[in-house]
Parts: C-alpha cells; structure tokens; sequence
C-alpha cells in the first residue's frame, strides 16, 4: 500500500513539472509567480495594445500571470535600461521595436542592444507615408512638388526624433531628393491629430493606421509589391525611388541576456501559439502586418546587424 502509494504521489510530481515547462534557477517550477511584461510606450498606444493582446491569447495556453508595465521615455531607452537591471530569471519580458534600436544609435546610448537576449520576433510591418486627404497637398506627386516649393520647410509629422520613423521619413526624403523638416511628438496618435488638423503634411507611420479613419490615405510604401489589403496604394518603387523596399518596423520580446535556456524555450512554445492562434491572425493581417515567428538566434542576428547598419549611417 505504501508503496503503492509512493509511485501515486512520484507520477504526479513527475506530471506537474512537465505542465510547468521550466524551471528557474533555483529549481522552482517556471513560471511560480507573475510575469512582468515592460512596454516603452504610454497606456494606449499601439505597441501598448499588442503587448495586451499577446498576453490576452496566451492565456489560452499557460495559466501564468502576465502583468503589463508601461515605462514609457527617451524612445524606448528608459524601458530598456530599467530591464538591463533585473535579474535574468525570465519574470520581466520586454515588449520592444527596431524604433528602439535606431534610437540607441541617434542618442549615441552606451547601452549594448546585446544586454538582451531577443528571442521572438513576431511581426514585420511596412513603413508608410500617411497623408490626410482634406489637405490639397496629399498625393505622392503633390507632397514632392510641394516640398520642393518649399525649399526644405515642408513638416512632416511622427513620434520620436531620432526613431525608426524619423530615419525611414529622412531616407524618404533622400530617395526623393527632397527636403522637409520632422516635427516629433510625444505619440503616433498625437501626430496624427496635428496631421488632420493640417499642422503638417504628412505623417511617417504603418499602413494599418489608417484603418477606421477615411481621412487619411497613404501616399506610398516601402515594399516590393502592393500589399493585397491595400491594393490601391502605390509602393515607393513604382513611384521611381529605390532602396525603401526593405524600411519596415519589427516588433518582438527580449528577456535579459542570461536567461535560462529551458525558460526561454518555454517561452517559445508560448509565442508560436499565439502566431498560429486565429484571433492573433485575425487582428493583424488585416492591417497588412506580416506574421511570423522567428526565434532567438534569427532574430539576435537581425537586430544586431541593425543595430551595425544605423550606427554605420551615422
């Protein structure tokens, strides 16, 4: 009976941690307390939703306990010096973007993007030049021969000066051989308002932003092909400028470097559910995102090759 017992007990041992999928350091089942999950953007915004939505779709897969922090400042440097501080125990997640990697790079940051290990990338999304369509000034054509009339005083409008849409918006403007001037503001959202109340002419941004809102339209974007879910909207190729094709923003999740192995592939198995989980599916590909699933060694490649790319511009 004994020892009947003894295996009773053992086998269920044995079954809870292979529900648990991963251990911390200190032998305890991963996760066995929350998770807290950083977001350099204000409450709101639309790195803010993603990072809700991802960690409202893998709760269908894990009864861990995800808690969003918002730490918002200095285009995603505050996030990321306060997450280079923490234990790398896998209990704070960084919800990050290659806006913040240009922004190590213009504010000539000491910190190292390989602090981190990053270890999903989950979606690619095109840049886009965004203007609102009351202006008479809001085709492609007509931004150009206005900025020339300008003489370089022409406003364009995004958040962050110094990140990934600030630089897409100057590469833009080299392509075209043109000259403006960046206004940054504090969020997307509020950039777009001073673009509807006609503060500037364009705004530098991604295609999905214009969905719901008939006022805006989108001059042109950086991809090869016309996207299908804007069939309508021409690529800056077809509009003569080349070498934008490849200026699209990626959005992902890094731990700090040091993260046990089997806690990162525990988070693995979490993120390639939630790539293949049809309300993930149904939110984005709409807005023309490109889902994908690229693990850590990929993506650890990709940002640090970024990362050489902007500093090489410099």
């Amino acid at each position: 009976m004994k020892k009947a017992l003894f295996i009773f007990v053992l086998l269920g041992i044995i079954s809870l941690a292979v529900y648990s999928g991963g251990q911390s350091d200190d032998g305890a089942a991963f996760p066995s307390k929350p998770i807290k999950l950083v977001v350099y953007l204000d409450p709101g915004g639309a790195g803010d939703i993603l990072a809700r939505k991802f960690t409202d779709i893998a709760s269908k897969y894990t009864d861990a306990t995800f808690v969003v922090e918002n730490k918002p400042g200095a285009g995603g440097i505050v996030a990321m010096e306060y997450v280079a501080t923490t234990n790398p125990d896998g209990y704070t997640l960084m919800y990050m973007t290659k806006s913040n990697i240009s922004k190590l790079v213009t504010t000539d940051s000491e910190l190292d993007p390989m602090t981190f290990d990053w270890i999903s990338l989950m979606q690619i999304d095109p840049e886009c030049v965004i203007t609102n369509i009351n202006n008479p000034v809001h085709t492609w054509e007509q931004v150009v021969a206005d900025a020339k009339a300008k003489g370089g005083s022409q406003l364009w409008l995004g958040p962050a000066a110094g990140g990934l849409d600030h630089v897409t918006a100057q590469a833009i403007w080299k392509a075209a051989g043109i000259e403006a001037s960046w206004v940054p503001f504090s969020s997307g959202g509020k950039a777009k308002a001073a673009l509807l109340g006609e503060q500037g002419i364009t705004y530098t941004g991604n295609p999905g932003e214009i969905i719901g809102k008939p006022d805006f339209m989108i001059a042109g974007i950086c991809t090869e092909e016309r996207l299908p879910q804007f069939p309508d909207v021409p690529t800056f190729k077809e509009l003569g400028l080349d070498g934008l094709e490849n200026e699209v923003m990626w959005r992902g999740f890094a731990v700090k470097r040091g993260t046990p192995d089997n806690i990162i592939e525990w988070y693995d198995d979490i993120f390639e559910k939630v790539t293949n989980d049809p309300d993930w599916i149904a939110a984005y590909e709409p807005m023309g995102n490109m889902i994908v699933h690229k693990t850590r060694d990929e993506f650890n490649e990709l940002v640090q090759n970024d990362y050489d790319a902007y500093k090489a511009a410099r």
